[in-house]
């Protein structure tokens, strides 16, 4: 029988995709679970009609994800902080900080996708990878500066 999976299933295919599979296990599982239709004409064209409208969306988003990439590499992004008496921050800077210091500078960047191998614990330069959607990556120079009091 042939159906149009309505969700991605393992070991069987990706959302939208028409496959032909045994009909005990369209009817007795797909189907009620709500994980398949049966691939009539007008369902088949439907799910072709949201397949293109998911390429659309993706391409799109990996422009977007292109775009900001380009607009943020090499950026510097300045952090200042309380500095002890051995060049030692009191307050150790992590992914967290990074991610909110961009937000401030207009960039939706989540914490998730900066790269840092550890948390900054000195004042310096430190080169932060950032990894955005579509496997991209760019990498950005955090500096970390002395709080004025």
């Amino acid at each position: 029988m042939k159906v149009v999976l309505l969700e991605d299933v393992e070991s069987i295919g990706k959302k939208f995709q028409i496959k032909e599979v045994k009909d005990g296990y369209a009817r007795n599982h797909l189907i009620p679970e709500g994980l398949a239709k049966i691939a009539t004409k007008e369902v088949v064209k439907w799910a072709e009609l949201q397949m293109e409208a998911k390429e659309k969306s993706a391409e799109e988003e990996l422009k977007k994800a292109q775009e900001m990439a380009s607009q943020m590499d090499g950026l510097e992004v300045h952090i200042s902080a309380k500095v002890g008496e051995k060049e030692q921050l009191f307050e150790k800077i992590g992914a967290q900080k990074i991610s909110e210091k961009l937000k401030e500078m207009g960039f939706e960047v989540k914490k998730s996708q900066v790269i840092a191998e550890n948390p900054i614990d000195q004042a310096g330069e430190y080169p932060i990878k950032l990894r955005f959607d579509h496997n991209l990556e760019t990498e950005i120079t955090v500096i970390v500066t002395e709080e004025n009091a």
